[in-house]
């Protein structure tokens, strides 16, 4: 008896001390001082740098934009650019687009713009719609937003009480100070006013870009789980602008890394085929690598390429550059940069390539299994893992089907039928399969596969679609930066 009320003792006092801290905690919580908003801020007055001390001008911007932020400012309503073209200027980059931020409603702005409409379930945005002078009567847009309120969880800096959905309403709107507080990195949270010609830095993105520094702005553990796209988009910037991600920056990523699977699939693969449109994606991979991204998104490809590398060329310590997967991307930004068409589904074919390698040497058969069954039991769990849609799966499927007859040409065109030769050339999948059997023969520096490549691309061969087609846009290296930027900022 003695010994069951000491153990009923025991166990009461474990729980009464369980209680006690779970009363100590909501004791805590309650009176906790909530982080100001301030303390995401370098600059909480927000750095104004006049037009004395930095190289930008309003002939660099975009001359519609500057017509949105003029109509802005004259109906009383604050107005800037934002972001990456403000990024991109003090680079002496070329930006890719011209953002414009403002304090009014997208219904006032669309009362302000008849050539405008209000897009997005997220966050509600105006796009306003101008004619360019390219063919087709194409239609160029100006993204304008409205200030939005850095969340709750920010401020509470309790990771428990984010959306985890990403898609919840986020329509409430706030002041210059908290849209940059709420921003990803420091480099993209700069606002520039034309009106006064005035960068305004409240996060210290100028010194940042300065030093080529990537940092998230506020705690990087709750900026990565609040979008986790961020963690993609700092390893992607890195080798693209050639900056260096800061540390506490880099190792919330290895501590976050799986929350980059819980991101809607349209934006995973929007985020692909950016990295793909740079020109360098071996170099962006590389990057998602060394951040343990690459194994999450892609589990299972490295091993493969690794067990693919020839034993006397193997390396003792085996770095991304070392790997086929890598070589074949490099060969692929090369044809890129030299204005080839290459598609989403040809990169994508690219990384898959090791885990099938073997289809693109006819001499090796399986005996177990058609080529169908194989190639399908190797990639399915692939496709279901980046939630690829039926399409993309289909002509992924029907790209490495297609190796087998592309590698079994023969080499004398005598005794090619060429009639069989013209209608595999009239497949719609053609040209995709062929570029990945042609980038694979050059990665792989196979003489004798190459030999079969240059035979396929005697004569019209069908091209993929226009909206397929990707297109270089970052592939040179970044010009140097900040000429006759003060150096005392």
């Amino acid at each position: 008896m003695s010994e069951i009320k000491y153990l009923i003792l025991k166990a009461t006092k474990i729980v009464l001390i369980f209680i006690m801290l779970r009363i100590l905690d909501k004791v805590k919580d309650l009176f906790s001082r909530k982080k100001s908003i301030d303390s995401f801020l370098k600059y909480p007055e927000g750095k104004r740098i006049y037009r004395e001390f930095h190289p930008l001008r309003n002939s660099m911007m975009d001359p519609d934009g500057l017509k949105i932020i003029n109509r802005l400012v004259r109906n009383k309503y604050k107005a800037y650019f934002v972001g990456g073209c403000i990024r991109d200027l003090l680079l002496n980059r070329n930006p890719k687009d011209f953002d414009v931020v403002t304090n009014a409603t997208p219904k006032e702005i669309k009362r302000l713009f008849a050539n405008s409409r209000i897009i997005g379930k997220r966050f509600r945005i105006v796009h306003v719609y101008f004619k360019t002078r390219k063919k087709g009567n194409e239609l160029k847009i100006i993204e304008v937003s409205t200030f939005r309120k850095l969340p709750e969880h920010r401020l509470n800096g309790n990771i428990k009480d984010i959306d985890h959905s990403l898609l919840r309403r986020d329509n409430v709107y706030g002041t210059p100070k908290e849209d940059a507080a709420r921003r990803d990195f420091t480099m993209n949270a700069l606002f520039y006013d034309p009106i006064k010609e005035v960068i305004i830095d409240y996060t210290g993105g100028v010194e940042d870009i300065k030093n080529r520094i990537i940092r998230v702005i506020g705690p990087p553990d709750i900026s990565y789980k609040e979008d986790p796209v961020r963690m993609l988009r700092a390893a992607k910037f890195a080798p693209l602008l050639d900056f260096q991600i800061e540390k506490k920056s880099l190792k919330a990523i290895e501590r976050n890394k799986y929350e980059i699977l819980k991101v809607n699939k349209n934006r995973l693969h929007e985020e692909f085929m950016k990295i793909f449109r740079t020109g360098i994606s071996a170099s962006i991979m590389e990057s998602l690598y060394n951040c343990g991204l690459f194994d999450v998104l892609f589990p299972g490809i490295i091993q493969a390429s690794i067990e693919n590398i020839p034993k006397d060329l193997k390396p003792k310590k085996i770095q991304f550059v070392d790997t086929p997967v890598a070589k074949r991307l490099q060969v692929a930004d090369r044809m890129l940069a030299e204005r080839e068409d290459l598609t989403f589904n040809i990169y994508l074919s690219l990384i898959f390539v090791d885990l099938v390698s073997d289809i693109f040497y006819p001499e090796i058969k399986k005996k177990k299994e058609s080529i169908d069954q194989y190639i399908k039991r190797k990639l399915e769990p692939l496709f279901q893992h980046l939630q690829l849609s039926g399409r993309d799966q289909e002509r992924i499927f029907q790209i490495f089907v297609a190796q087998r007859q592309i590698g079994s040409v023969a080499f004398d065109q005598k005794k090619l039928n060429k009639q069989k030769q013209q209608e595999i050339k009239e497949k719609k999948y053609f040209f995709e399969a062929f570029m990945v059997y042609k980038i694979f023969s050059i990665a792989q520096e196979n003489e004798d596969m190459i030999q079969k490549a240059m035979i396929w691309e005697i004569g019209p061969r069908k091209k993929p679609p226009i909206d397929a087609r990707i297109v270089s846009l970052y592939y040179k290296p970044p010009k140097s930066t900040f000429k006759n930027f003060v150096e005392d900022l």
